[in-house]
């Protein structure tokens, strides 16, 4: 596209002259990207091609007690409802004597792909058998965290096909996510193999599959405590039991099932400044691990108690990335009062749980739009540029409509009602 050649060496007010030259934004566009630039500075340093900061919602996750301590929960979202349910679901819980988790190991694994593999089995039998040098090889590659009481641990050969080998390494990256040291520790084994082994090395690349970073949270709710509306809980404990069961059977359902338990992780992730997209690809591969995608979360009734149980992949970190050039994350950080990766795991699939369990309950009770067409009326209120006190007199006159006049119309309508009375 002419003006924007060699974009990505202009520095942010050029950028923003091409914009305006061109005639792709108006001035007032252009202003607005500068006013919604709040550190051009860090925006610089995170992505190519910078223009502005886009801004999401934050808010706080309350109510949560995890492992008998009660925490504070950042989390960013433009998604009504999120924070309002992960809320209530942690309240249940809370209510009931908190979260309990449980880390079964902290470890992230990459791969070097081998193609062109004449002999698999037996060239796999003996790289596993020189797999104490090459781990060694890696860990000479990034001695710094060997030092921290990390690295490589563990060496494994996967064959995938009969022309193709995966030579899978397991790191202890400690409080970091990881991603450069695994790929420096990958490449190191991989020039191994490639230049005295004499194979052919297709790639050498970590994996967001993380089934070495398994963590659980689990909970347990008097049945008594579920009674609602003159539902009694027995009945509703059974209900969202077997709506636990239909996202096992069901993929269609478990898609939504296990998206309503992201929408509270990915919200904590991002207030954490950890890679979400990473995130979603290891939960999502981990609900497919026996080869149907099902849903995360599992729910039974034991005695007179709701039993919740969720266990997810979480390759998060403490320290790297974003996370020491965001100053707002900084902030996160003290609200949480985490004490590193460890503990920010356990947090995190905790809100996992609690969202869970309050959309199954919305669901076998009022169903999930009582809750959420308050928060989507606000947001109607607003679109149609109702300010301050104005939102909940728009809200207010809305909900004594029908449902299928509670629209975007009705709001207009109701507004100039409003101004017009004052």
């Amino acid at each position: 596209m002419q003006g924007f050649e060699k974009f990505y060496r202009k520095n942010w007010a050029e950028r923003l002259e091409v914009l305006r030259k061109t005639q792709t934004l108006s001035e007032k566009q252009i202003e607005q990207l500068k006013t919604n630039a709040v550190t051009p500075e860090v925006g610089e340093t995170q992505i190519e091609n910078f223009i502005t900061q886009y801004q999401l919602p934050e808010g706080l996750g309350l109510n949560f007690v995890i492992d008998g301590k009660e925490y504070l929960l950042p989390m960013v979202t433009e998604e009504p409802s999120v924070i309002a349910g992960a809320s209530h679901g942690a309240a249940i819980v809370k209510k009931a004597g908190g979260f309990t988790t449980a880390s079964r190991q902290r470890a992230m694994r990459g791969q070097v792909i081998l193609e062109n593999v004449q002999e698999p089995t037996k060239l796999a039998a003996q790289i596993a058998q020189q797999a104490d040098s090459l781990l060694q090889i890696a860990a000479k590659a990034h001695p710094s965290i060997v030092k921290r009481g990390g690295g490589p641990l563990e060496l494994a050969v996967r064959k995938l096909a009969e022309d193709l080998l995966s030579v899978d390494l397991i790191i202890d990256t400690k409080e970091a996510m990881g991603a450069n040291m695994i790929n420096t520790m990958l490449e190191a084994v991989a020039e191994k193999l490639r230049s005295e082994w004499h194979l052919d090395v297709l790639m050498a690349i970590l994996s967001n599959y993380t089934t070495e970073c398994l963590v659980s949270a689990t909970c347990r709710i008097p049945v008594a405590q579920l009674a609602k509306n003159g539902i009694q809980g027995e009945q509703i404990a059974q209900k969202i039991t077997q709506a636990s069961r239909v996202a096992q059977l069901d993929p269609y359902r478990a898609a939504t099932h296990n998206k309503g338990i992201m929408n509270g992780v990915d919200a904590a992730v991002l207030a954490s400044g950890n890679d979400w997209r990473a995130i979603e690809a290891a939960v999502h591969a981990y609900a497919a691990r026996d080869g149907q995608y099902r849903g995360l979360s599992s729910w039974q009734v034991a005695g007179q108690d709701l039993v919740g149980e969720l266990t997810i992949p979480l390759p998060v970190g403490s320290v790297g990335g974003s996370i020491g050039v965001v100053p707002l994350l900084a902030v996160n950080s003290a609200l949480r009062q985490e004490r590193g990766a460890s503990a920010l795991q356990k947090m995190l699939v905790s809100v996992g749980l609690a969202q869970n369990l309050a959309a199954l309950y919305a669901l076998v009770t009022d169903g999930i739009q009582k809750g959420h067409m308050s928060l989507q009326m606000k947001s109607l209120a607003a679109g149609v540029g109702a300010a301050g006190p104005e939102v909940d007199q728009v809200v207010s006159a809305l909900k004594q409509l029908p449902r299928n006049q509670q629209n975007e119309s009705s709001a207009r309508k109701i507004l100039a009602e409003i101004r017009s009375a004052n």
